[in-house]
């Protein structure tokens, strides 16, 4: 059984940072492109970052190089280090597989906020 389980979500406050990380199970972790997506209230879900599983990373242009995508392939991982957060980055945290089939995590919940 394929399968994303996120976690390292939570409420933090403006200018902060948070470690989010997504461990992959049931499928070749290595071999697959991983992506990070983000829905707000109201709003689409969006592509935050994605990486390849050479390590070659893209991220979204309003991330302004705030974000930082990685994975450890020994550990089947894949990490979002979030840093200078601000309350427009509130959101479900999403861990996606891009490579087919495509698999989705439950989301884990960020909230920035004083």
């Amino acid at each position: 059984q394929m399968q994303l389980v996120e976690s390292g979500g939570g409420l933090v406050q403006p200018g902060g940072s948070l470690r989010l990380s997504c461990v992959a199970s049931g499928f070749p972790f290595s071999l697959s492109v991983m992506a990070w997506y983000r829905q707000a209230p109201g709003r689409q879900r969006e592509q935050v970052s994605r990486i390849t599983p050479g390590g070659v990373d893209t991220d979204a242009a309003f991330l302004r190089g705030r974000f930082t995508i990685s994975r450890d392939n020994a550990k089947n991982t894949l990490y979002l280090q979030m840093n200078n957060l601000s309350p427009d980055d509130t959101a479900v945290y999403y861990c996606k597989r891009e490579s087919q089939p495509a698999v989705w995590g439950q989301g884990t919940q960020v909230t920035v906020s004083a």
